[in-house]
C-alpha cells in the first residue's frame, strides 16, 4: 500500500514555459482536425488540447474502443462548440480511411498512431511495418491527394541511430513523410511536419506506472541496468510543443524539443519509493534484470551527422539531416511493405537495414545482420 500519492510532476524538475496561443489558435479556429491514435497517451491530451481553440471538427480514429468511448465522454463533458467524431478504426486500413478523407476533408492531420513497445516490436517486426511504415505511408498520401493544409508527424528520439525495430520503423516513416513534402506527388502542397522527442512521464507502457504497480505490491521495483538514462517530459508538456511546432512549421521539418536533463532510471525509481513514503533499498528493494531485446542505455535526439537550428521558442529546435536516400525512399517503403506480408523477420529488418544504414541492432537475434 502506498502511503503517500505520487504526482508525476514531481518526479522530474521542468521550468514552465509558454506557448504562442494566438498561433496556435490561428492555426486551428474554423478547421477540420483528424487525429489518430487519438484515445492513446498523447493522442487524447493532443485532443483535449486542440478543444481549447475552437476547431470545426474533430475526428479522432483509434482501434481501443474502450478507451475512445471514455475520450467521447469526457470530450462531451468539457467542449460543446464543435462536432466530435468518435471513429473505431485502423490506419492500415486504406478503404475506411479513404472514406474518411472525402467525407470530412480534413484540413490538418495529427498523426499519432504507432506501436510503440521496443521488446514487443522486435518479435513482431511485421507487425511493426504494418502499423509504423504502411499505416503513415497511407496517411502520408491521403494528404497530399486530398489537400490536406498540414500533417504532423509524431516520431520518438529512438529512431535517431536505431537500435531496435520500433525505432528503425519510425525512422523510415520519417523519411517517407520528408519525401511525400518534397515530391511532385505533393501537388497541393502539403505542409508535412515531424515532431521528435523522448519518453513521456505516466504514458501508456512507460516506467511510471510499471514502479506504481510495483511499489503498491511491495517490491521489488525492476530496471534493466543500473547506468541506463532517458530523457522525460510530461505529457501535457510535450503536447503543448507539439502544437507550437506545427504552427510554426513551413513543411519538411523535423522538430526536436529540449527534454532538460537526462534522469537515470534507477534514481527515478528510488525517487518514487521516496515519495511513495519508503525507503529505496530497505522497504522496497530495487532489482536490475538486464537490458530488453533493442534497448540501449541512452537515447540520441540528433544523429552524428545532423546539425539544429534554433526557432523562436528556446525549448523547440530544427533538426538538419543529410538523406543520401532521398531518390530511392519510394521504391524501399514499398519493398519494405511487401516483405513485411510474407511474415519473414530477417528479410524484413534486412530491407529496413539496407534503408535506414545507420541501424545496428543491440541485444537482438537480428545482430548477425550487422556483421
Amino acid at each position: 500500500m502506498i502511503k503517500n500519492k505520487i504526482e508525476i510532476e514531481d518526479l522530474i524538475e521542468q521550468k514552465p514555459f509558454n506557448i504562442s496561443d494566438n498561433k496556435i489558435a490561428e492555426l486551428i479556429k474554423g478547421k477540420t482536425i483528424l487525429i489518430t491514435g487519438g484515445a492513446g497517451s498523447i493522442g487524447s491530451e493532443i485532443v483535449r488540447q486542440l478543444g481549447k481553440y475552437n476547431p470545426k471538427k474533430l475526428i479522432v480514429i483509434d482501434q481501443s474502443e474502450t478507451a475512445l468511448y471514455d475520450l467521447s465522454l469526457i470530450m462531451e463533458k468539457e467542449f460543446r462548440s464543435f462536432k466530435f467524431y468518435p471513429i473505431v478504426g485502423d490506419i492500415r486500413n486504406k478503404k475506411k480511411l479513404k472514406y474518411l478523407y472525402k467525407s470530412f476533408k480534413p484540413n490538418i492531420i495529427y498523426h499519432c498512431a504507432a506501436y510503440k513497445h521496443v521488446p514487443m516490436m522486435e518479435k513482431n517486426p511485421s507487425e511493426a511495418v504494418s502499423v509504423n511504415i504502411k499505416g503513415t505511408k497511407i496517411l502520408a498520401d491521403l494528404s497530399a491527394n486530398h489537400n490536406a493544409e498540414r500533417f504532423i508527424m509524431i516520431s520518438t528520439d529512438k529512431a535517431v541511430n536505431p537500435s531496435n525495430v520500433m525505432g528503425a520503423t519510425k525512422r523510415v516513416a520519417e523519411m517517407y513523410v520528408q519525401w511525400v513534402f518534397n515530391s511532385s506527388y505533393n501537388k497541393s502542397g502539403t505542409k508535412f511536419i515531424t515532431t521528435r522527442f523522448g519518453n513521456v512521464l505516466g504514458s501508456n507502457g512507460s516506467v511510471v506506472p510499471l514502479f506504481k504497480k510495483q511499489i503498491e505490491q511491495g517490491g521489488p521495483v525492476t530496471i534493466t541496468h543500473p547506468d541506463i538514462i532517458r530523457y522525460f517530459m510530461t505529457i501535457p508538456e510535450a503536447c503543448q510543443l507539439v502544437m507550437e511546432a506545427s504552427s510554426m512549421g513551413s513543411g519538411g521539418e523535423i522538430f526536436i524539443f529540449d527534454m532538460g536533463k537526462a534522469v537515470k532510471i534507477i534514481d527515478l525509481a528510488s525517487k518514487m519509493i521516496r515519495l511513495a513514503g519508503f525507503i529505496p533499498g530497505k522497504d522496497i528493494k530495487i532489482k536490475s534484470i538486464g537490458l530488453r531485446p533493442g534497448e540501449k542505455l541512452y537515447e540520441e535526439l540528433l544523429n552524428d551527422k545532423s546539425i539544429t537550428l534554433p526557432t523562436y521558442h528556446e525549448k523547440i529546435m530544427i533538426v538538419k539531416e543529410s538523406n543520401d536516400k532521398s531518390d530511392s525512399v519510394q521504391n524501399e517503403v514499398d519493398e519494405i511493405i511487401e516483405a513485411a506480408k510474407i511474415n519473414n523477420p530477417t528479410k524484413i529488418v534486412k530491407k529496413i537495414k539496407k534503408l535506414v544504414p545507420e541501424y545496428k541492432s543491440l541485444n537482438s537475434t537480428f545482430e548477425k545482420l550487422d556483421l
